[in-house]
């Protein structure tokens, strides 16, 4: 067996990742042709991730011209810890005020758990008309997990 297919995460892995880390980088397309690179909280959905972000930012005026992105979430701190997953990416760019609004509560939940629901759904709502919702369906996933290595190379 090669090492690309030692270190590579089954579906479930790639799941479960993907479910324990908090920020990815997404790579859109600039003006210039360059990529741009952005970090963004996110939480899972299906096989990809979704987000929102500012309607007036530089990714979503990238994704209107072009709704492909790939997005990369990373860990470890040496060789033998190293692991990651890429997701070339489809994305939808989601307007619609009550879709974005729940992609927002989704997102917050994620990174405020605890919070009073009515007080969330209020904070919430009020940004939801600046932002625009991102939802990320992978069209091609690599993963790599170097522990499963034991520490050889």
């Amino acid at each position: 067996m090669s090492r690309r297919e030692q270190i590579r995460m089954s579906p479930e892995e790639v799941s479960s990742y993907l479910a324990g880390q908090r920020v990815i980088n997404v790579a859109t397309l600039g003006p210039n042709g360059r990529p741009h690179l952005a970090p963004l909280w996110y939480f899972p959905r299906g096989e990809g991730v979704a987000t929102w972000t500012y309607g007036k930012s530089q990714k979503v005026a990238n994704l209107r011209r072009d709704p492909h992105a790939t997005v990369l979430v990373e860990s470890g701190d040496s060789y033998e810890e190293l692991r990651g997953v890429s997701m070339e990416c489809d994305v939808e760019l989601v307007t619609d005020p009550a879709a974005v609004t729940e992609l927002g509560l989704g997102l917050t939940r994620r990174y405020t758990p605890g919070v009073d629901e009515d007080a969330l759904a209020e904070v919430v709502s009020a940004q939801a008309p600046k932002r625009i919702g991102l939802v990320f369906t992978p069209t091609r996933i690599v993963s790599w997990d170097h522990s499963k290595l034991g520490g050889t190379y």
